[in-house]
């Protein structure tokens, strides 16, 4: 199905020039994703979550706990967007609750940030993998819209993507993490910063210089000093 015929399943509202569901066409948002989810589609980050927790977009629907949406400040300066829940995220319904989420805390919180009040959190997907596998390109594209609704309710000044996958699916970027963490991107007029994954964090515990851990020190500090000189 193409983009015009995606739309086409909208009526035009009198008057607007922009395609927007009516109340019974939004009803079908969770049911298929070959229904859009058009810009401005929700009003609050509630409305959304609401069609997440019943979504069934693609089969990850079929074999969730919970679905997992975001946590954090939705008025937040920051938002980190990360792969797909884990274990310990689809059994409580909230983002990056693990060994790796719980590494994240420290990270900001060595910079001064919190996540309660400076940050935003969600994933690329919003329901767990079978055996916590990558996401496959239909699971991507079937959650992304929620994820473009999430970014835009939020409108935060900075986006973290933290891994490939998370760069990948939001920018579109297939470079290694590797290579671009740590640089500005610019992408749909947000400044993007790619960071390694905590997870990956986890795996290489040392702090020596050139480490992941270090290089994660530096981009962290990098992001603070951005967010200070846009606030």
């Amino acid at each position: 199905m193409s983009d015009s015929e995606q739309l086409s399943l909208f009526d035009l509202i009198p008057g607007s020039e922009a395609s927007t569901p009516s109340v019974s066409q939004t009803n079908l948002i969770p049911t298929s994703a070959k229904i859009p989810i058009p810009p401005g589609t929700y009003e609050k980050l509630e409305q959304l979550a609401h069609h997440c927790k019943q979504c069934h977009r693609c089969g990850l629907g079929n074999t969730r706990t919970h679905a997992v949406v975001g946590r954090g400040n939705p008025q937040a300066p920051i938002t980190i967007v990360g792969e797909a829940p884990g274990q310990n995220e689809d059994e409580t319904g909230l983002p990056f609750v693990g060994k790796a989420g719980q590494l994240l805390e420290k990270i900001l919180a060595a910079v001064g940030l919190s996540s309660e009040k400076d940050v935003y959190i969600c994933n690329i997907i919003k329901c767990r993998p079978p055996g916590n596998g990558v996401p496959t390109p239909d699971e991507i594209a079937a959650c992304k819209p929620y994820l473009l609704e999430q970014i835009r309710l939020v409108n935060p000044k900075i986006i973290l993507l933290t891994g490939a996958t998370a760069v990948k699916g939001v920018t579109g970027d297939k470079r290694g993490i590797t290579k671009i963490r740590g640089t500005w991107i610019e992408w749909e007029g947000r400044l993007c910063m790619p960071i390694l994954h905590p997870a990956y964090l986890l795996k290489n515990p040392s702090k020596e210089a050139g480490s992941p851990k270090w290089l994660m020190w530096q981009d962290i500090q990098e992001v603070k000093a951005k967010l200070d000189e846009l606030s």
